[in-house]
């Protein structure tokens, strides 16, 4: 009776199982510094990321209302230029006849555009050469010799596609993440 007795008094029931209370002790204290651990950690990991003002930057809405075909806008999208052009039918099949094997960056305007959207073309305002800033999305600038854009750092030309067709840069111009918020809004980013 006297080891039933010891063996009651460590927790352990008379019927041979269970839990001891130093075990339990031990469950307890390793939860406790566990959730301590998370709390203390999780405002570190919270303080990386990004704050209102940058994720203000991440998206850009483009109205669309006022671009009247064959007209340009620049506006920016995380602090760099950003081109939409409103194309007309004529540069719309212009662009198709093109054949896209023939370019150095081969691409088709369907490639470049938004499925049932192919009047709109956005992309980024700035040369893959060397990162200036093409001309021939504002009014009276020079578009270059393909009707487009024209880089006047380096000589580059691109077409209204904003592909590249004559002098140094390498690719064409970039196509960034866009969707269509309504039929007279994208949303960038």
């Amino acid at each position: 009776m006297a080891t039933l007795e010891n063996t009651a008094d460590e927790g352990v029931s008379a019927e041979g199982g269970g839990v001891r209370r130093r075990d339990f002790i031990n469950i307890a204290a390793v939860s406790f510094a566990g959730v301590g651990g998370v709390v203390a950690v999780l405002p570190l990991v919270n303080q990386m990321n990004p704050s209102a003002d940058v994720l203000a930057m991440a998206s850009s809405e483009v109205d669309l209302s006022g671009i009247k075909p064959g007209q340009a806008i620049k506006t920016t999208f995380r602090s760099q230029p950003l081109f939409v052009r409103h194309l007309t039918p004529e540069e719309i099949a212009k662009a198709d006849a093109t054949d896209a094997a023939t370019l150095r960056d081969p691409q088709t305007l369907a490639d470049r555009v938004v499925d049932g959207k192919t009047q709109w073309l956005v992309t980024m305002g700035v040369c893959t050469h060397l990162g200036c800033v093409p001309l021939g999305a504002g009014e009276g600038e020079n578009k270059g010799e393909f009707g487009g854009y024209f880089c006047p750092c380096h000589g580059s030309h691109y077409d209204t596609a904003g592909r590249i067709r004559k002098g140094p840069a390498p690719k064409n111009l970039e196509v960034p993440p866009y969707t269509f918020t309504s039929d007279t809004a994208i949303l960038v980013g």
